[in-house]
């Protein structure tokens, strides 16, 4: 970690999310539900164990690709394009649910603190994209595009700010499994 105060802005923001004990309780209410995971008889490939590494980051490129097109469609008057939007944005939202296990799978392997904040907070930006895109979804289908197209954006800047982090955690802080292909289980 480097010092407080150098570094990009972004990484600023990560090193005090990451220092930031108020986090503790929240990091302590999720720890319990998130070891259900550790059950499952899926968990291996939660993690990413068949591949050989993390399965949550390439899985990430799914909803955030759904949702980056369904923005792009929003701003360029294509025909068709409306539809094709509500489309990606309902895509996005089913591929954020096995990415969202597969992150909570990852999550709960962490023992660096400071990680375990920082994921906490990861979580809940992806978690308020998802709920935007979400009432995007549902504003086009009742015919309010507009509403839908603001909520949309929103959506794109919380998925912003937690892709973001996420990629500080992979990147950064190496958080993530790490199984070499030849592993056994």
């Amino acid at each position: 970690m480097t010092a407080p105060g150098s570094g990009s802005p972004g990484a600023r923001v990560a090193e005090a999310i990451e220092q930031d004990e108020r986090l503790d309780a929240a990091v302590q209410a999720l720890s319990g539900p998130v070891q259900v995971l550790a059950s499952v008889p899926g968990r291996d490939l939660l993690l990413g164990k068949p591949l050989g590494h993390a399965l949550h980051p390439m899985m990430t490129d799914l909803p955030i690709g759904f949702w980056t097109s369904a923005t792009v469609l929003d701003l360029l008057p294509v025909p068709g394009g409306r539809r094709a939007s509500q489309r990606l944005i309902a895509l996005g939202l089913m591929a954020a649910v096995p990415t969202a296990l597969s992150g909570w799978a990852e999550w709960g392997q962490v023992k660096d603190p400071g990680s375990r904040r920082a994921g906490v907070v990861h979580a809940g930006a992806n978690g308020a994209a998802a709920v935007l895109f979400a009432g995007s979804w549902l504003a086009r289908r009742s015919g309010r595009h507009r509403s839908g197209v603001v909520l949309g954006g929103l959506g794109a800047l919380a998925a912003s700010a937690g892709g973001a982090l996420g990629g500080h955690l992979a990147i950064g802080k190496k958080v993530g499994s790490t199984f070499t292909a030849t592993a056994s289980a």
